[in-house]
């Protein structure tokens, strides 16, 4: 484990002393008590190196010991006394911190191996406590400067608090029997289940073969422009909200909230979007029907935030309120490439797309829920020849990682709409292509595009599926909803 460079942090921890009179929290004599525990029992040695690191010890001296005796354990030779005085020697710190003598004050000022576990603790609260004075010190000069831009003063912020806990915070290992538990009280969870395991899709074809939208999966859905991405995604989350009563949250970059309103309300009423959009009247019968069907739609727990390029640590904290206050079974994200990356790797495009794509699947993974993030493909999937003109993963844009991070790749294929069938039957075919599924098959599914309508059907679907449709059983405990969520037009988060 190479040392960690303090200077900066040493810097920062000496303004805030001067600047608040205080010390910053600390424990030195735990500290001493953990060197000299590693400097005496090997048996703690292992168990210090995997939790701590340089940061955790305020006392500079304490720093310097722990950072020679990293360098013996990567250089993989036997920590006592006299190893940890020749590389401390060989790095010029010896005579710093007081020479041998204090080394061997240190191994004779020890709490015993069995309390270890303890005071790594005890340093590592510490470590965090000093992080965020640090982050928030950070935060308040920031905040003064009349030259920061808000957005980017909000985005730093949330990385900075984000970063101080997560750098300290490490998952325990898990035994392969608790595992195996836990994974058997889970199957025997589905089987006792009527419905599906994850959120509908709404399309019992896909359904089939994903058994819903599982939990804490990152699904990339990903087409050329003008395909029908959002139409799907919006067809999915109106699915969700309105059949199975599940709390769906939909962040568009792209179209405002009113341009994603009048989709869902072409799609639900079934009438052409000319009449929606008021290029084309609307019969009085058809004012009837268009409050008939809605009825449904304005009472389903739907949240839409169309934030512009919405910054990936905002997109996390506002996701994270919404599965807190209003229990989100499922997020949709359109799109990707339209999300603003960690400042740091702004204007390395590969590297933003990267970070955002692991950001996405990593709030997936911690709030234990589906998040669908749509996604561009390059020019490369209606130039190549061959493959009758289908997707390929190589094909989604800017980054690998995109793949890679992703649980379920879904393309849109639509063979009619790139110049690749003549026939008029074609007209309305479309390919749901699933070619990445960690978690199941691979396989291509037909489905039909109704463009008048903004909506995708199952292939012997009518067009008036969704007035006519029943409330759908749960995927969670196979019963019926009903669908009665109070609608607050007021609502926000």
């Amino acid at each position: 484990m190479p040392p960690r460079k303090n200077s900066a942090k040493k810097e920062d921890a000496a303004s805030i002393d001067a600047l608040m009179g205080k010390k910053p929290p600390q424990a030195v004599d735990v500290e001493e008590a953990v060197l000299g525990a590693m400097l005496v029992e090997p048996s703690v040695i292992d168990e210090a190196m995997e939790e701590l690191s340089p940061d955790c010890f305020y006392d500079q001296h304490n720093r310097m010991v722990f950072e020679a005796m990293a360098s013996l354990v990567n250089e993989h030779v036997a920590i006592d006394l006299i190893t940890v005085s020749g590389k401390m020697r060989q790095q010029g710190t010896l005579e710093t911190i007081g020479g041998p003598v204090v080394l061997a004050r240190l191994s004779q000022n020890i709490g015993a191996a069995a309390h270890i576990e303890y005071y790594i603790k005890i340093l590592k609260q510490k470590t965090i406590q000093r992080d965020l004075i640090t982050a928030s010190y950070d935060i308040l000069n920031q905040s003064y400067d009349e030259s920061t831009d808000v957005d980017e003063l909000i985005d730093n912020a949330q990385t900075k608090v984000f970063a101080a806990i997560q750098n300290n915070v490490k998952r325990d290992v898990q035994d392969i029997g608790s595992i195996i538990n836990s994974v058997l009280d889970n199957l025997q969870e589905l089987q006792s289940m009527t419905g599906l395991s994850g959120v509908p899709s709404g399309f019992p074809s896909i359904d089939r073969v994903t058994q819903g939208w599982q939990k804490s999966d990152l699904i990339i859905l990903a087409a050329r422009p003008s395909v029908g991405k959002t139409a799907f995604a919006l067809n999915v989350a109106r699915n969700a909200a309105v059949e199975a009563n599940m709390p769906v949250a939909v962040f568009s970059l792209e179209m405002s909230a009113d341009q994603l309103g009048k989709r869902l309300i072409t799609t639900e009423s079934g009438l052409s979007g000319e009449k929606i959009k008021g290029g084309v009247k609307l019969e009085q019968y058809e004012w009837v029907q268009l409050e008939d069907t809605l009825k449904r739609l304005a009472k389903a727990p739907l949240y839409i935030d169309d934030t512009p390029g919405i910054p990936i640590m905002e997109f996390r904290t506002k996701a994270k309120r919404l599965v807190k206050q209003k229990g989100v079974r499922l997020i949709v994200v359109d799109y990707l490439q339209l999300m603003q990356g960690p400042v740091e790797v702004r204007g390395i495009r590969e590297q933003e797309v990267a970070a955002i794509s692991r950001t996405l699947k990593a709030t997936a993974k911690e709030l234990d829920i589906p998040i669908i993030a749509l996604s561009q493909l390059s020019r490369n999937a209606v130039q190549r020849t061959g493959g009758s003109g289908k997707p390929q993963l190589s094909d989604l844009r800017e980054s690998g990682s995109i793949e890679q991070d992703a649980d379920m790749v879904i393309f849109i294929h639509r063979p009619e709409f790139v110049g690749l069938s003549d026939n008029p039957e074609d007209k309305e075919k479309a390919i749901i292509v699933i070619a990445k599924h960690r978690n199941g098959e691979v396989c291509d599914i037909d489905m039909k595009y109704k463009a008048a309508q903004v909506k995708f059907v199952e292939p012997d679907q009518s067009l008036d599926v969704y007035a006519s449709q029943e409330p759908v059983a749960s995927s969670i405990n196979g019963t019926v909803s009903d669908s009665s969520y109070d609608f607050d037009a007021n609502d926000s988060f």
